[in-house]
């Protein structure tokens, strides 16, 4: 990976930002005492020593520099970058002094969600330039946030005039979202190493890793379709796909509809009837009030925030490639919300609208800001994301099925949440607590709110096929 290049100095400037150091003092002192002592001695021996270092010193700071170094920070855009792919960037240092940079020191932070397995320095000519130095030893098989990573250390090489050399970082993305590669910072030593520059600090590059889409498939018809133009199987006559039964020929019926087999053996016209095929919107609401469990990563155990993210994803998945419509909403003090729409257009901007999702306590009851007038649709389906740790959570999920929408609850409490390590009264309160959840998840099914755990592909077919069967049945009304 190669920078631009980089342009040379043509007139030469102050050197601002460079400062002596501390080889240059030694010299300049022990050749000024040496001069001193051979005139106040009368000793030729040692003018003769000192001659040496003040021409070597005198020398080095022939040609001094005139600017600082340039460090930028790049990726590597290869395409999306997924939880478990690999990741690329580079930390760019460029010379465009007209002076050498006998030694250059750089440095970067990395998130630890980025776990970077392989770092070296390659010259913008293609030469490998790996110091033994700067080529560490990592475990593959520990957590990016413990253990020390392989780049974060400080890296050595030199740059020549109007040269770029890349620090790489390679390695692969462990989690979901925006994460950080920086801030870069390089300090150059030249003429000899008697002059230093300050740190030249760069800023960070956010590399988006969008969460993994887990398998997930409802195969079950949805509760009540509100277009003309998707793929679910309504229980309504019309135009679709698939066959209701046959019926006489009436008043309005399409030729291309007529059963000849049924026709010449009844002697009277039949179609086949089918029913309608329409589209749906799906409103994914996530509860992000409060967060349980320790992310371990792609590969490891998932907090509520994971299981949220990655579900929220594969549903949206599954119902945009169906051709319905899918809006986002964010049950919590920020209110976020992504409009309903339809296609892989949409698909890309639920995965970038996925990647700021966070947590947001708050004391606050966001009901009336999160659903204000007319947001959501009669017809829609809403499926909440939600642990159900807090009670404004609980309550919303009744209020919602009161007010007569079609409401799935899923579960994502991780199921192998840990009890508190101590005894005594914290193991009985949380177990109080585990009851007291088990009532809450009981009330708000007599409420008619079904609560499913996520479990991947078909976690939601039987609910879906309750919530459908009720929309469609008839309503009795009092007199």
């Amino acid at each position: 990976m190669t920078g631009p290049t980089v342009p040379m100095a043509t007139e030469p400037e102050p050197a601002a930002g460079w400062a002596p150091t501390r080889a240059l003092g030694r010299a300049v002192l022990l050749a000024g005492l040496l001069l001193v002592a051979g005139v106040l001695l009368g000793r030729v021996d040692l003018i003769v020593l000192a001659a040496p270092l003040a021409l070597g010193t005198a020398y080095a700071l022939r040609r001094r520099p005139t600017a600082l170094p340039q460090v930028w920070v790049t990726q590597d855009a290869g395409g999306p970058l997924v939880e478990g792919g690999d990741v690329t960037a580079a930390v760019s240092v460029g010379n465009p002094d007209t002076v050498d940079y006998d030694l250059v020191v750089v440095r970067s932070r990395v998130s630890p969600w980025l776990r970077i397995v392989r770092a070296g320095f390659a010259r913008n000519d293609g030469v490998e330039d790996v110091p033994p130095s700067t080529t560490a030893a990592t475990d593959a098989t520990a957590p990016a946030h413990t253990g020390r990573s392989v780049a974060d250390r400080p890296f050595v090489t030199s740059v020549p005039t109007g040269a770029v050399v890349d620090l790489e970082l390679a390695g692969n993305a462990l989690r979901w979202g925006r994460h950080p590669v920086g801030p870069a910072g390089a300090r150059v030593a030249t003429a000899g190493g008697l002059l230093v520059s300050r740190a030249v600090i760069t800023e960070p590059v956010r590399v988006r890793v969008y969460p993994r889409t887990e398998p997930f498939e409802a195969v079950e018809a949805m509760p009540r379709a509100a277009g003309l133009v998707g793929a679910h199987h309504s229980r309504r006559p019309g135009e679709g796909g698939e066959l209701a039964g046959v019926r006489r020929f009436g008043p309005g019926d399409r030729l291309r509809r007529i059963d000849w087999r049924v026709s010449l053996r009844a002697r009277q016209l039949h179609v086949a009837a089918t029913l309608s095929d329409r589209d749906a919107e799906v409103v994914v609401l996530l509860d992000v009030l409060a967060e349980a469990g320790r992310s371990g990563g792609v590969s490891g155990a998932a907090s509520v925030l994971d299981t949220t993210v990655r579900a929220t994803a594969a549903i949206a998945e599954h119902y945009l490639h169906r051709g319905d419509r899918v809006s986002l909403l964010e049950y919590g003090p920020a209110a976020r919300r992504l409009r309903p729409a339809a296609g892989r257009r949409q698909y890309l901007t639920v995965l970038e609208w996925l990647l700021d999702v966070r947590v947001h306590p708050s004391s606050h009851e966001p009901y009336d800001q999160v659903f204000g007038p007319q947001l959501l649709s009669s017809d829609a389906l809403v499926v909440v994301l939600t642990p159900l740790l807090d009670e404004r959570s609980a309550q919303m999920l009744a209020r919602l099925a009161r007010a007569g929408r079609f409401v799935v609850a899923v579960d994502t409490l991780p199921t192998d949440l840990p009890s508190p390590k101590d005894r005594g009264w914290a193991e009985v309160a949380y177990r109080l607590w585990r009851l007291d959840r088990d009532v809450m998840i009981g009330q708000l099914r007599e409420h008619g709110v079904p609560v499913v755990r996520w479990a991947g592909a078909g976690s939601l077919d039987l609910v879906l096929r309750d919530v459908a069967r009720l929309a469609t049945a008839p309503r009795v009304g009092g007199r």
